[in-house]
């Protein structure tokens, strides 16, 4: 199990990037939550097993359609309670 911070900063804001986020962590079986932060970035905290967080870290490079990603920060977190789900915060 492996537990990350993901800050993605760009055109990320008013592109439904969270929408697409969630169902993306649906399809991968990630559990987490994504916000919108004040300076413009999405934070995506996400948890699954490796090889589920490895393709939504990748798809997260991307990003939807309708968003333009310039970066993608990863932090890694310390994996303590499971969390459950997958919300927009």
């Amino acid at each position: 199990m492996r537990r990350v911070k993901i800050l993605i900063s760009g055109r990320v804001q008013g592109v439904y990037f969270r929408l697409f986020t969630q169902n993306k962590a649906k399809h991968f079986a990630v559990r987490g939550n994504v916000r919108n932060l004040p300076d413009g970035r999405v934070e995506i905290i996400a948890e699954a097993e490796q090889v589920a967080i490895e393709k939504f870290i990748k798809w997260c490079h991307r990003g939807p359609v309708t968003a333009r990603v310039d970066h993608v920060e990863i932090i890694e977190l310390p994996v303590d309670e499971a969390l459950t789900g997958f919300e927009i915060k």
